[in-house]
Order: C-alpha cells, then structure tokens, then sequence
C-alpha cells in the first residue's frame, strides 16, 4: 500500500499493480479498495497498464479532512494522477462515475474517461425520490444512526425493505457502517441540490474522449443516465454490456476498457 497527500492534507491509502499506461480506478458508494469492484477489475487490467486504487477520503485507509466539498474529492483524484505521472485514463463506477465526470471537466490530468452506469436522474419523479433519499440520509448521519443510513441508499436502490432488514445482521454490515458519512460525498458528486439531474451544462465542456456504459440486463433508470451521459459529453462513445446488471462483472467489462484505454 502507498500513501499520497491530497492538496488539502488528507492522506489518501492507494495500491499499484500492472504495468504500461496508468488509468485510475475510481469507486461508487460503499466501496473501497477492500470492498467493491475495483481489485477484480485492476486484476483484469494489469497485464495492459499500470493500474491505480485508492480509497476515497473516508473510506478504508484514507483520512477525511473537513469540511467535505466535491471540489476535495476532485483534488483527491487529481493527487492520485499526479502520483501516476501527471496523466491518466480513468473508469468509475456508479456515483464515482459523477465525480470522475466533474473531475474530467475541471481538467486534471484525465486523458480518457469511462463511466459505468452514474446514477443521475433523467426525469422528475427520479430527481423527487433523489430528493427524499438525501433528507433521510441527511437525518441520519445527522443522529449517528449509520446504518439507517445505509438501508436508506439500499432502499433508494431498489431492494426490498424487508431484504435491508434482513442484512443488518450481516458480517458486512459493521463495515457498511464504517463508512456511511462518505453516502453524503457520493449524493454530493451527484447533484443533492440538484435531484441528481443529469449535468448537461458541465458535461459539455469535456474535452476528453469519454465512453458510457450500461448494462443490458440494468433497469432503464440506470441506463437512461449513461444514454445521457453519452449524448451530453461532445463526441461521446456509448454502450451496452449485454446481459450485464449495476454488479458489472470484470471479466465483461475488462475487454471494453482495453479496447476503449488502447
């Protein structure tokens, strides 16, 4: 493991495997270098680039300075870049999707971007749920009631209230909770005045080759955004991992970002 200091004092905890071209790993909600997709992804990617992890602040072996705005966690990709040799392709999933895309408009070193499945809201009534998602969560990280916290994401996912109930006695649930103050970075990165809408305006002014991608098998509220996403960012690549969910497999996705990063 490495550590690398972000531009306001945070230590940031990040791993290096591969080798060839760097591209950075960027996380969604919940997840970290020990927990999520980026080490299976990493592994699929090695034999081709030099590929960098790190936990975003708040999560794993990262510090987390305060105060939190978006503007630290773009700062915070921009010191890992900086650590890979100033340049970088970069793949977020999920809500680090949103934060790889704002990064990518404030020009940090992102030599290519590819996004999977950002969770931006295409239509009111998904910005109106957003919305509430961010008042509950926003109460319970307010009453140290993590892991309200957490069933409220879940829920605002899709899954049945009574499976959230289910999974609290869960191993993994303490380490969900671990990191549930990072749920408001994420709601941040997307948009939490906003309802999550898609960033058109900042979108647009992208200069990067930029790839969205979805699953086949996703629901159409997770892929409308990548549709979104593509139309948005000029001369945008798009699209779709037949048979795939929000869960990408690495195996799947490996050979697009080969292809997508060559």
């Amino acid at each position: 493991m490495n550590t690398l200091v972000s531009t306001d004092g945070t230590a940031l905890a990040c791993s290096v495997t591969g080798s060839g071209p760097a591209v950075v790993l960027v996380d969604g909600a919940l997840c970290h270098r020990g927990m999520g997709p980026s080490a299976a992804i990493a592994e699929q990617l090695a034999g081709h680039h030099t590929v960098w992890t790190y936990d975003r602040r708040g999560r794993g072996g990262s510090g987390d300075t305060g105060p939190f705005a978006v503007e630290r966690e773009i700062e915070d990709l921009a010191a890992v870049i900086a650590a890979a040799g100033g340049s970088a392709a970069v793949f977020a999933h999920s809500s680090g999707g949103a934060l790889a895309l704002r990064a990518a408009a404030a020009d940090i070193g992102i030599t290519r971007l590819a996004v999977y499945e950002p969770p931006f809201s295409t239509e009111e009534g998904q910005s109106e749920r957003f919305r509430r998602y961010v008042a509950e969560l926003t109460a319970a990280l307010a009453e140290e009631r993590r892991g309200d916290a957490v069933a409220a994401l879940m829920v605002y996912a899709g899954a049945p209230a009574e499976m959230v109930d289910g999974m609290r006695g869960a191993p993994v649930w303490p380490l969900f909770e671990a990191i549930a103050p990072t749920l408001a970075y994420d709601a941040a990165a997307l948009g939490d005045r906003t309802g999550a809408a898609v960033p058109a305006d900042l979108l647009a002014t992208i200069a990067v080759p930029t790839l969205a991608l979805d699953g086949g098998a996703s629901p159409e509220s997770l892929r409308a955004p990548a549709h979104a996403v593509a139309a948005a960012v000029p001369g945008a690549a798009y699209r779709t991992l037949d048979g795939q969910t929000h869960e990408v497999t690495a195996e799947v996705l490996a050979p697009e970002l080969l292809t997508f990063f060559a």
